[in-house]
């Protein structure tokens, strides 16, 4: 049996019923939110060359929501209701061109 630590989350290196805490790890992640920060930045001669600002954000889809995460609902590469309102919008700018045109014509 693993020993609770302070932080009450079990030893990483508990062998029984290491599933069942992951399992427990994994849903008090994905609950809360974890966010990972990070900086690298790559100088010569105190010139800085390269800035890379790294932020990774693991949450369930609801927590996500709740923090006001939501991109991927607008992406029509991730979304099919993005893609279909995508080309509705693209459709009746298409349409009004025509319209404008045969307007030009007439």
């Amino acid at each position: 049996m693993s020993t609770p630590r302070p932080s009450g989350l079990p030893s990483p290196y508990a062998s029984e019923g290491s599933s069942a805490n992951l399992a427990d790890i994994l849903e008090r992640v994905l609950d809360k939110g974890v966010v990972i920060a990070g900086d690298i930045k790559i100088n010569l001669l105190d010139i800085e060359l390269l800035t890379i600002k790294l932020r990774l954000v693991v949450a369930s889809v609801d927590r996500a929501k709740e923090m006001g995460i939501d991109w991927w609902e607008s992406d029509p590469a991730l979304s099919t209701r993005a893609r279909s309102d995508e080309l509705a919008r693209e459709n009746a700018d298409l349409q009004r061109r025509i319209a404008e045109l045969e307007g030009r014509t007439a």
